[in-house]
């Protein structure tokens, strides 16, 4: 969690809003549209098997569009895919300095290595 968070205070240059939100989303700097999608995540994290329309059509009514609905669901996916691949590996927890600067090779290059 600590090196998305990184990179997300890297590339919106603000390390207290990416701080706020993952304190608590609800009393965060985020704005109403992005809590939306947060809560929708946090759904896919903890009880993707109940997900229905009335779900997404909260998203619709936020201003969400189908496609990005699609692309916050991979990337979450994906994360979690990526977060218990590290975990069960055994690769070892980073400094938060090393966190940083990987947030901002990150932040110019996107997460693929070539």
């Amino acid at each position: 969690m600590k090196s998305h968070a990184a990179v997300a205070a890297e590339l919106l240059g603000d390390e207290a809003l990416v701080a706020g939100v993952m304190a608590d989303v609800e009393t965060s700097a985020l704005d109403d549209r992005h809590k939306a999608l947060f809560r929708f995540l946090d759904k896919v994290n903890h009880d993707s098997p109940r997900i229905g329309p009335a779900d997404v059509e909260v998203l619709h009514a936020a201003g969400w569009a189908d496609d990005g609905i699609y692309f916050a669901i991979t990337v979450c996916a994906l994360f979690n895919f990526y977060n218990r691949w590290i975990d069960a590996t055994g690769v070892h927890a980073l400094s938060d300095e090393a966190h940083r600067q990987g947030a901002k090779r990150s932040a110019v290059h996107g997460y693929a290595r070539s």
